[in-house]
């Protein structure tokens, strides 16, 4: 592109622009490329952001590859095209947000190109977590569902989800053609946005989620166990704190700097508890009041996040990772008795075969996210390892950090009332199915081409061993499986009783690649509980150094 092409382009872009805080940005970006200085007109105009099975995500800012109020309007006058053009004119869009910068701008733009679209659109009364615009799809009858929130991602960042009638994210084809729909919206001219005429939903759609929420809990179930809670400057807090009390649960103890809705996150450096120091305000508050177990959401409460009293932890408490939160609830819900099917992403621990065998469940494995677990025939719970846990899928067919710390908390009561706890329960599990340890090597990167480069690096030169284990099969999941449709991965199945695995994939939310690492190691009591344990952390270290080696990281 020229000199004169990019600020033709950028200059029509400014002519459009229905926000004054992003045409002043990009005034200002084309008055230095006029005086000399356009590498960053250039970068925001070297394409335009992609409406994939993610919906879009990016860091706010001027320009068509950025996240601003014209981008999402032609993303949903997009939307819009492609539920018409499936007959679906007049039906509801429910709309939700969180309390991110722009978000409600974004949401308000969204219901204007829908009813300016000859669609019924709904906003949520406020910001609330992900999980209520997930129920109130399907609660509302609607034929689509948009959430504004970037989740966990850094504060300049915001992102629009997209939901369809059945209450799950879009999955292919149907983001492709959203997206051929969004590219074919020639002008914001031609959109119609009025400045009236949806409806603001109040408090009756949130009051049903809760009512809701009861279900996940058994009735008559102990519920004394003790929690502290971070909401990290999210939207969590008002509706956890409100189950918990539906439920009888003794109330949180909140980790008060971060409890209120902050879109700048000014406590943390990543808004995600599983990211380095975002959960230590959480550890000091629970030192201060000795719960049996902190709980935290991320800004969006999709995700829910479980740590345990570990004396030989640094400052006495440890963090579950996602695999074992997943496998504990797994192992409450089989003891409660439940009948259907368990499922999880392929990045995720194979314990949960393990527990779906033993007790006579189905069990199936999707690519990775809720999209896609939602969508399992026959689906009684689904999580995967990052957090997010589908413990209500009647009511929510996605993660849902509300409902997962219901039953979590839940679980930790039954087993308070037994004089045991869930590291007890994660050793039970252990000693009957193996020792499953799970682990990641996960690159953020500023420069994207380092990933795309340690991917060909991988196909090129595939790793012929891992930690001394011969690889005895290498898989390039971007032709698919007898089970799975292709996706962006490569997975490594290597020697030995360890039943060791790898999995090799790029993050389709934030700049990293991840590299997901599981050894299972055979227990024959719980006296070799510590053995197995130092076994598996030798062989994850091994696996972490020789991958990052081969993958040139």
């Amino acid at each position: 592109m020229t000199q004169d092409d990019l600020l033709t382009r950028a200059q029509a872009w400014l002519d459009e622009d229905p926000d004054q805080e992003t045409r002043e940005e990009l005034a200002r970006l084309i008055e230095a490329a006029e005086a000399g200085t356009a590498d960053e007109l250039a970068a925001r105009f070297a394409g335009t952001l992609q409406f994939g099975t993610a919906g879009l995500r990016g860091e706010l800012g001027a320009g068509p590859l950025r996240m601003n109020r014209s981008v999402v309007i032609r993303a949903a006058a997009g939307l819009a095209a492609y539920l018409k053009a499936r007959g679906l004119e007049g039906g509801l869009v429910v709309i939700g947000y969180d309390a991110r910068h722009k978000s409600a701008d974004f949401a308000r733009d969204t219901a204007a190109v829908m009813t300016g679209a000859g669609l019924r659109a709904a906003l949520l009364p406020r910001p609330l977590p992900t999980p209520v615009l997930a129920y109130a799809i399907r609660h509302l009858g609607a034929v689509a569902g948009v959430e504004v929130t970037a989740s966990h991602n850094p504060p300049r960042d915001n992102g629009y989800k997209v939901y369809l009638g059945d209450g799950s994210q879009i999955v292919p084809p149907a983001d492709a053609e959203i997206a051929a729909e969004i590219a074919a919206v020639r002008s914001l001219r031609d959109v119609p946005r009025p400045e009236d005429g949806w409806e603001v939903l109040g408090d009756e759609v949130l009051d049903a989620y809760l009512e809701r929420t009861d279900a996940v809990l058994t009735p008559g179930s102990p519920r004394t166990a003790r929690t502290v809670y971070t909401a990290m400057h999210g939207v969590g807090r008002d509706v956890l704190t409100a189950a918990f009390a539906r439920a009888g649960f003794p109330p949180p103890a909140l980790v008060a700097e971060q409890a209120d809705p902050d879109p700048d996150f000014p406590t943390v450096a990543f808004p995600n508890p599983e990211e380095p120091g975002a959960m230590d305000l959480a550890f000091e508050a629970a030192r201060a009041v000795a719960p049996d177990l902190v709980i935290a959401n991320d800004p969006d409460a999709d995700r829910c996040a479980v740590a345990v009293p570990d004396a030989s932890a640094g400052g006495g408490w440890r963090m579950l990772r996602g695999d074992e939160v997943g496998a504990l609830l797994a192992a409450h819900l089989v003891r409660r008795g439940v009948t259907g099917v368990f499922a999880e992403s392929i990045v995720s621990s194979s314990l949960l075969g393990r527990i779906a065998e033993a007790a006579g469940l189905g069990y199936e494995e999707t690519l990775t996210g809720f999209k896609w677990i939602a969508r399992v025939e026959g689906l009684r719970y689904g999580y995967e390892e990052a957090l997010g846990y589908c413990v209500d899928p009647e009511g929510v067919r996605d993660k849902d950090g509300i409902t997962a710390a219901l039953l979590v908390t839940e679980l930790a009561s039954v087993l308070k009332e037994e004089g045991r706890t869930l590291t007890d329960l994660l050793d039970d599990l252990a000693v009957e199915h193996g020792l499953h340890a799970t682990d990641q090597l996960s690159v953020r990167v500023e420069d994207l081409g380092i990933i795309a480069n340690a991917m060909a690096a991988l196909r090129e030169r595939p790793p012929v061993s891992l930690a001394g284990l011969t690889v005895v099969s290498a898989e390039d999941l971007t032709k698919g499986t007898e089970t799975l449709p292709p996706t962006d991965g490569l997975r490594y199945h290597l020697e030995g009783d360890h039943r060791a695995r790898v999995i090799v994939r790029p993050s389709g939310t934030e700049p990293k690649l991840k590299c997901y690492l599981e050894v299972v190691v055979p227990v024959a009591g719980a006296d070799g509980l510590p053995a197995a344990r130092a076994t598996a952390a030798d062989l994850l270290g091994a696996l972490k150094r020789d991958l990052a080696a081969a993958a040139g990281l």
